[in-house]
């Protein structure tokens, strides 16, 4: 396995199919999450201000600060406790619906990831699908509700065509990241079924969702940590 060293000055490891992955590579996709939250912070509670409580970006972006710093010290800890870490800060720091279906996935994915010291792709995969039926049991949405899922779920589908097709982590994750953002773009005609947004009726129509959004950053973040292209960020309409 390569390893690369961050423009923000961490190192991450770049999969080349021939090693696993570990405990440093869980921590720089936390921190390119983090970092690109940070950076869209503004925008993603721009797009809840149309159809929420105009909080997401804030939220999201307390919720990753503290889930950083919960993380120093955890370089020799498992990546799934590493995950199970971000999911409880999350849970605990994050308002709204955000906290509790971010936080219960970020738990599921490390869950799913066991005690291993080192995982692949594969696993990563297993874990993702973990994640995601945890977010759709506590929000119970589906794809075409203006949620989460309409970023997540594509995305997923994306990064398994990838691996089945014989590329490697960061071909895979870009792919998911293109996937993510267009289910995020496809957020905007729909009207909200679930949540806060679901209250607007027909008037959420025209409005992207921020938490599709935030998804598209989860996927942009594991493409950059995977040694990926690091894309921009996902693209605003």
């Amino acid at each position: 396995m390569r390893e690369r060293r961050s423009t923000r000055g961490t190192v991450t490891a770049a999969g080349d199919g021939e090693a696993p992955l570990g405990a440093a590579f869980v921590l720089q996709w936390v921190n390119e999450l983090a970092f690109l939250v940070r950076d869209q912070r503004d925008y993603l509670t721009q797009l809840d201000a149309a159809i929420g409580d105009a909080d997401h970006g804030i939220n999201l972006d307390r919720g990753l600060t503290a889930a950083v710093a919960n993380l120093q010290g955890m370089a020799k800890e498992t990546p799934g406790d590493i995950l199970k870490a971000v999911g409880t800060a999350l849970m605990f720091t994050v308002g709204g619906a955000a906290g509790p279906l971010y936080g219960s996935g970020f738990r599921d994915l490390g869950q799913a990831l066991g005690s291993k010291a080192e995982f692949g792709p594969e696993d990563l995969l297993v874990a993702f699908r973990a994640g995601l039926d945890a977010i759709q049991k506590l929000g119970a949405a589906a794809v075409g509700d203006k949620t989460i899922v309409d970023a997540f779920v594509p995305a997923l589908a994306a990064f398994e065509r990838g691996l089945r097709a014989g590329e490697d982590l960061p071909a895979s994750a870009t792919r998911a990241r293109k996937a993510a953002e267009e289910g995020m773009r496809a957020t905007v005609p729909l009207q909200a079924r679930k949540g806060r947004a679901s209250y607007l009726g027909p008037r959420s129509m025209g409005h992207q969702d921020p938490g599709a959004t935030s998804t598209a950053l989860l996927f942009s973040a594991l493409e950059r940590a995977a040694g990926g292209p690091n894309g921009p960020a996902p693209e605003r309409p």
